[in-house]
């Protein structure tokens, strides 16, 4: 064996470990998953999990996990402008997750994650019954997705895990005190990327 084949051996190993490493998998059952794979949502952890299909079916309609999971479904719907200032929430880029409990709880993005605001159920309410598609949403694992910063007037229904995409991509490219111009051109290109999906 040449020195040569030896070290082109050593190479491909450590690329393959590499690639491995990076590969994600299901955290139920550790098996490899695409990079399109559903989603649950860990009730008490507040945290979303990558699972397979085969894991993810497990959790339709509720059927395992006693409640602490939720599956989070595919469903993206552009909506009109709503009007959330009712809503009470100062801030331009921000979503809404109504709960289980009834609480809604609503969080911007930001450079050092998430920032969380309850919001005041009541006025959740009377946004829900003026927009049937608000009063559709499957709590904690759906949120209306708003982004008015720099004029533009974007209003989602989308699962939650388009909003901790979302939240990680300001966090990444945020920079300085105002964010920079590099994190505004990011959101607007995350914007422009969402597809409706049923």
């Amino acid at each position: 064996m040449s020195v040569e084949g030896a070290l082109a051996r050593v190479i491909r190993s450590a690329a393959d470990r590499a690639a491995t490493a990076d590969a994600e998998s299901c955290e139920l059952c550790a098996a490899r998953v695409a990079d399109e794979h559903p989603h649950l949502y860990d009730t008490g952890a507040a945290e979303v999990r990558c699972v397979c299909g085969p894991c993810s079916v497990l959790f339709a309609d509720g059927a395992a996990g006693e409640g602490r999971y939720r599956l989070v479904p595919r469903r993206r719907l552009r909506l009109p402008p709503v009007d959330t200032g009712v809503l009470g929430v100062p801030v331009g880029l921000v979503f809404f997750v109504p709960r289980s409990d009834g609480a809604v709880t609503a969080q911007g993005p930001s450079p050092a994650g998430a920032m969380r605001w309850e919001v005041d159920a009541d006025a959740w309410r009377r946004l829900a019954a003026e927009v049937p598609q608000v009063a559709s949403m499957t709590p904690d694992v759906e949120a209306l997705l708003v982004n008015t910063v720099r004029g533009l007037a974007e209003h989602w229904i989308v699962p939650v895990d388009d909003c901790f995409r979302m939240t990680a991509l300001v966090r990444r490219e945020w920079q300085g005190l105002s964010g920079g111009g590099q994190v505004w051109a990011a959101v607007e290109q995350f914007f422009r990327d969402l597809t409706e999906r049923s």
